[in-house]
């Protein structure tokens, strides 16, 4: 636990077996009261067996789903054993969590806390295409989200107990689905996004996808992702959680003035 609250950490992992073990223990000696989940998403290297090995518990996804699809299966742990905070940090060593703590402040005037690259903190840096891409993403999502936002693609995120709920209910697999759209989603049923400013390293296992080509694609395939998530209707029942979190808040803010 972090401040009375049960905080379960979930790692998305696709043959990751190489850099897990450093990215589970750094967590473990700099969180020791958080709750590590790896979520396998059909790795062939043996991701499962090493993450047994420094003790995370793991669950299997029988073929590769991509991190939308690894994550809904982690929101549905962390929601079905009553975890407070569920944060997503990637396997490959990128996000620092000595900022998990700034995250787990911002929750207290938000449910879904995002990790920001773009804002201030460290050295990060997108050419081209890709930049393009954010930075039309970050325009349009911050007045959607009536907040500034200037990493909206970014994976280093927190939620609460009430978000975990709706995610576990909803969260879009498809590609980008797990960034964009689940934010888009959350924001058209009330719930309150903001941002930290965060320094991200460069990944320990892996290869990043860069080329202008594969760059371009992305800015045409984020502007249909967007488009979607703006048209697609939400399913009514997913209002009633945020609306439930709003009236839990409003309880929670007359209690404090009585």
């Amino acid at each position: 636990m972090i401040d009375g609250l049960r905080v379960l950490i979930i790692l998305p992992a696709l043959n990751e077996a190489e850099g897990l073990p450093g990215v589970l223990k750094e967590i473990k000696t700099q969180l020791p009261g958080v709750d590590t989940l790896v979520v396998d998403d059909g790795s062939t290297d043996g991701t499962a067996a090493v993450a047994t090995a420094c003790g995370s518990p793991v669950v299997q996804l029988p073929y590769n789903l991509g991190v939308g699809g690894a994550m809904r299966l982690g929101y549905r742990y962390a929601y079905l054993h009553g975890y407070d905070v569920a944060i997503q940090v990637d396997s490959d060593g990128q996000h620092d969590p000595v900022y998990v703590p700034l995250l787990l402040e911002k929750l207290k005037e938000a449910d879904l806390a995002i990790g920001a690259r773009f804002d201030g903190e460290g050295d990060y840096k997108v050419r081209g295409p890709r930049k393009w891409a954010m930075g039309l993403l970050s325009f349009v999502l911050s007045r959607i989200t009536r907040t500034r936002l200037t990493d909206t693609t970014s994976g280093f995120r927190a939620c609460n107990r009430q978000l975990i709920e709706f995610f576990a209910q909803w969260y879009p697999v498809e590609y980008l689905g797990d960034t964009i759209e689940s934010m888009v989603g959350a924001a058209r049923c009330g719930f309150v996004v903001r941002q930290v400013p965060v320094a991200m390293r460069e990944r320990t296992t892996g290869t990043p996808s860069a080329s202008p080509f594969k760059a371009t694609v992305y800015l045409a395939r984020a502007g249909l992702v967007l488009l979607l998530a703006m048209i697609r209707r939400m399913p009514k029942h997913l209002k009633g959680i945020a609306a439930a979190d709003r009236s839990s808040v409003v309880q929670r803010e007359l209690v404090a003035r009585s």
